[in-house]
């Protein structure tokens, strides 16, 4: 524990925040209150050592000293991002990293820089962060920078030297003689997502709609479920379909639309929503049968 409280007091001096990691790599577990708090709880501001990740992480070298103290046989972590000033390329050969790392250099996005040799092998490559929000990509299609290679920056963290790795029992090392260098604008685009491209505003037109059981304009209801689907925050698109399916359902019920052109006309909602096609016909069998209807 001496060498790991020096070096996290000793990261905390040049003014990066610094926490515990399980020795799993994972967070720490929050205590009871935490994770019994309600949503107007500021991680930020919160007094205990461990809870809620990164936001635990500090620069003040007497709670850098209790932290490690709570968690003595724990990973070092920084929290990266605007926070810490740091930007981390994350090296995975395992998983086609080393490839990915050479095309990267070839095309200009990794020049020299401070870089950790992680207890598993690969590499942690820092960059200076560039003052904008750059996103982390672990596990988010669109903002990698290829197989085996993700970026830990705002809203992230990374393991610190000297910790040992958890599988190998290795610990993470820095390369002598490396300062850390800007992210060139290049390497700064590369980590940001692409735009996805937008929803039609329209994604299915029925063959026809009738005025029937008591519902005047059928097409322009229809047209309000379906950009309903189409216009929802990630997270709730499925519950939105969902509740879609039941609104045109009951048009169906009416004899407004047909069932066929209702099916159809909520799958390509489901789609220009980025549903899967498993999770498309669950909701809107759900939706149907909550009407008493088949789907």
């Amino acid at each position: 524990m001496p060498d790991l409280l020096a070096a996290a007091l000793d990261y905390a001096a040049r003014g990066w925040p610094v926490f515990m990691l399980a020795r799993s790599k994972r967070p720490v577990a929050n205590c009871p209150p935490c994770t019994d708090a309600g949503p107007d709880h500021d991680r930020d501001a919160c007094d205990c050592l461990t809870c809620h990740g990164f936001y635990a992480a500090t620069t003040d070298p007497d709670r850098v000293a209790a932290i490690v103290a709570a968690v003595p046989t724990g990973q070092l972590a920084l929290r990266t991002g605007a926070r810490s000033g740091a930007v981390v390329v994350d090296v995975d050969p395992a998983h086609g990293g080393r490839d990915t790392m050479n095309v990267l250099i070839g095309r200009g996005l990794l020049p020299p820089t401070a870089y950790v040799v992680t207890g598993s092998g690969g590499w942690h490559l820092y960059y200076r962060h560039p003052g904008d929000p750059v996103p982390c990509s672990q596990g988010k299609p669109g903002q990698g920078l290829g197989p085996g290679v993700d970026v830990k920056a705002d809203g992230g963290y990374v393991v610190l030297p000297p910790s040992l790795h958890p599988r190998t029992g290795r610990p993470y090392r820095w390369t002598p003689g490396r300062v850390m260098e800007e992210m060139p604008p290049a390497l700064v685009t590369e980590c940001r997502p692409t735009p996805p491209a937008p929803p039609p505003t329209t994604p299915h037109t029925p063959t026809s709609t009738r005025a029937a059981g008591g519902i005047s304009f059928p097409d322009r209801l229809l047209a309000a479920h379906l950009h309903a689907v189409t216009t929802a925050a990630e997270g709730t698109r499925r519950t939105t379909l969902y509740g879609a399916a039941r609104g045109v359902a009951r048009m169906v019920a009416a004899d407004a639309i047909s069932r066929d052109d209702a099916i159809a006309a909520l799958t390509t909602a489901g789609r220009a929503a980025e549903q899967t096609d498993r999770d498309i016909r669950a909701a809107i069998r759900g939706g149907f049968h909550a009407e008493g209807l088949a789907a």
